[in-house]
């Protein structure tokens, strides 16, 4: 009777370590739910001519829903999918018409896929990683205004337009994971990504920006 309730506690044990062992081990999926914000760090070129000398733009930041699954490749290694919600972003005069204020908006789908080094033991409460990857900044639904138009000589019959060119762009990370129990954790991570692109108008002028956009993320997630 003894040797069967020894035998009992070691199977028990052997089963919870086994748990416990597979929280970010090899062949796990992390499903994950949360927000980011995307803040553009903006360098602008100046509007070709004909244009007011020194007319550049600035870009607000964007929150939005955002999740990703993570497979874990080795308990060290994993691939990340990032998921979010398309960010909305507004376009602001600035430069030498700083005071003229919103001049367009846009939606960006940032696209990107990151191959992450999880430091720690697999059943560690705590894995801090790095992340290297790529995004396809994909940019959509650009809309310009009233002030854009007056600034480039069109009209309100013939409204300037603006088009966004889509870029794809490395994008480095740092993060880490906290273990709430066996299935649930918190998630959270920075992300860069050095990004430049083009905006060109209806009337034929262009403007060159650098949009480096730094990412925060948090979320909660489940292990499969």
């Amino acid at each position: 009777m003894k040797s069967k309730f020894c035998f009992a506690l070691s199977a028990i044990a052997a089963l919870t370590l086994s748990a416990s062992v597979q929280a970010q081990s090899q062949g796990s999926w992390l499903v994950r739910g949360g927000i980011m914000q995307l803040a553009p760090q903006v360098t602008s070129g100046d509007l070709s001519a004909p244009s007011l000398p020194g007319a550049k733009t600035a870009v607000s930041n964007s929150t939005q829903l955002a999740g990703g699954v993570t497979y874990m490749w080795s308990n060290n290694l994993a691939i990340d999918l990032p998921l979010a919600l398309p960010f909305k972003h507004d376009l602001y005069g600035a430069g030498s018409i700083a005071g003229v204020g919103k001049i367009g908006d846009n939606k960006v789908i940032p696209a990107t896929v990151m191959l992450q080094y999880r430091f720690g033991e697999a059943n560690a409460m705590f894995r801090p990683y790095l992340g290297i990857g790529a995004t396809y900044a994909k940019f959509d639904s650009e809309h310009s205004t009233a002030a854009l138009t007056a600034l480039t000589g069109g009209t309100p019959a013939n409204p300037t337009t603006i088009s966004i060119q889509s870029k794809m762009a490395a994008t480095f990370q740092v993060g880490g994971s906290y273990r709430i129990d066996e299935r649930w954790f918190v998630d959270g991570g920075i992300t860069r990504t050095p990004l430049k692109t083009r905006n060109t108008l209806s009337s034929g002028q262009t403007l060159d920006i650098t949009l480096n956009p730094i990412g925060i993320s948090l979320g909660v997630g489940m292990r499969f």
